[in-house]
């Protein structure tokens, strides 16, 4: 079922529009009965009958008994479903220090996956190849043919102004400046392929799956080797015209702090990042300190660990109470390394937003952790190719 982009754009007639509205609707609900498909489509009873068949018949949805079997009287309406297995999306998550490759079935359930560390920074071929690489190992380990994806999602750990065009990562990835990931890996696995930034990844996944599931004014906030926010308001992407949109970890926190690999001083990345956590503790115990030993230095309540931590979440929660106060989000999901610390960092962020922010907006907001852990990226990577899966099946079906 692999669709190329063309296909996507052909425009559709009134029955491909009709059989659109089923899916779409089918995507949006876990599962639902053919009257209920006629009050949410607007589509007529004989329609939806019609249009259910010809997807039973290509195999994308499956009827089902319901669960409850306490009606009064009659036939019990049959329950459509997606058919999990009819089609696949593929998830490639580029980060400063790893690549993490999944399979992801039509629900968003990973079948596979699998992450490679590796430095990332300054090799973009080396790891454009291993990204590739662990695609084709994902369809042959899990006997899925090409032919049935329906596209190749992409994070990396850069801005992303054109999920076609060049990168541009002056600062961020130095050695990826002028690379067209999506174009290059689209050569390498065949697939169509569609480019974002990680934060912003990470904000669809936790939208779609995890913690902010149906709400449409969030922040998601990475805690990584970089610090990043995607930025969901009135249900809508914040990208920005350039894609910088959400980078807080080049925010100015300390006039006089270090100078960031983005050029300026100060920056928050500079003192909050898992990375500036450790080197300060190293500097202050004359000792190395790898981000590795953070969180169970934290979890063991190490008093210098904890402090370092506490005073950095205090720094991240000023910049953020900024975000607040302008876009007043209902919620703040916190993902990343640094995200299972738990209260230890929730709740001196919490303190500074609601220190600093606006206090309306400062009282309605509510800072929680993710819930899909290291695979939000590239969870919400495949994730852009299955928002518009209803589109694809509808268009490569009318083919």
């Amino acid at each position: 079922m692999k669709c190329e982009e063309s296909a996507i754009d052909t425009p559709l007639n009134l029955r491909e529009v009709g059989r659109l509205r089923v899916l779409r609707a089918l995507f949006d609900t876990e599962s639902t009965s053919r009257s209920e498909l006629v009050q949410v489509t607007g589509l007529s009873r004989a329609t939806v009958s019609s249009l259910v068949a010809d997807l039973l018949a290509a195999g994308l949805v499956e009827e089902s008994e319901p669960d409850d079997q306490a009606r009064p009287t009659g036939r019990p309406a049959q329950i459509i479903t997606v058919r999990a297995s009819a089609a696949y999306a593929v998830g490639a998550d580029i980060g400063h220090q790893h690549v993490r490759v999944a399979l992801c079935d039509l629900s968003g359930t990973p079948i596979w996956n699998d992450a490679v560390a590796t430095d990332v920074d300054r090799a973009p071929g080396k790891t454009l190849d291993l990204a590739a690489d662990l695609v084709h190992r994902a369809l042959r380990e899990r006997n899925v043919e090409a032919r049935r994806v329906l596209g190749l999602g992409v994070d990396i750990a850069a801005p992303v102004r054109d999920p076609h065009g060049v990168l541009e990562a002056h600062g961020i990835m130095p050695g990826w400046v002028g690379v067209q990931p999506g174009a290059e890996l689209e050569r390498r696995t065949g697939l169509p392929t569609r480019l974002a930034n990680d934060a912003n990844a990470g904000a669809l996944a936790e939208r779609m799956y995890g913690a902010a599931r149906n709400v449409d004014d969030m922040i998601y906030i990475r805690l990584s080797a970089g610090i990043g926010a995607g930025i969901i308001s009135g249900g809508r992407h914040l990208r920005g015209a350039g894609g910088l949109a959400g980078e807080i970890g080049h925010i100015r926190a300390t006039p006089e702090g270090r100078v960031c690999r983005c050029g300026n001083r100060g920056c928050l990345e500079t003192v909050a990042s898992p990375i500036a956590i450790a080197r300060l503790l190293e500097t202050s115990w004359g000792y190395p300190v790898a981000v590795s030993d953070l969180l169970p230095l934290i979890k063991n309540g190490d008093r210098g660990a904890v402090r370092a931590l506490e005073d950095a979440a205090e720094e991240i929660g000023r910049v953020l109470a900024n975000l607040v106060t302008m876009l007043n989000p209902e919620l703040i999901v916190v993902g990343g390394d640094l995200a299972a610390a738990g209260d230890r960092l929730f709740q001196p962020m919490t303190r500074a937003i609601r220190r600093y922010a606006l206090a309306p907006a400062a009282e309605s907001v509510r800072v929680t952790g993710g819930r899909l852990g290291d695979h939000a990226e590239v969870r919400g990577a495949a994730g852009m190719v299955l928002a518009d899966a209803p589109r694809v099946l509808t268009a490569t079906l009318a083919r």
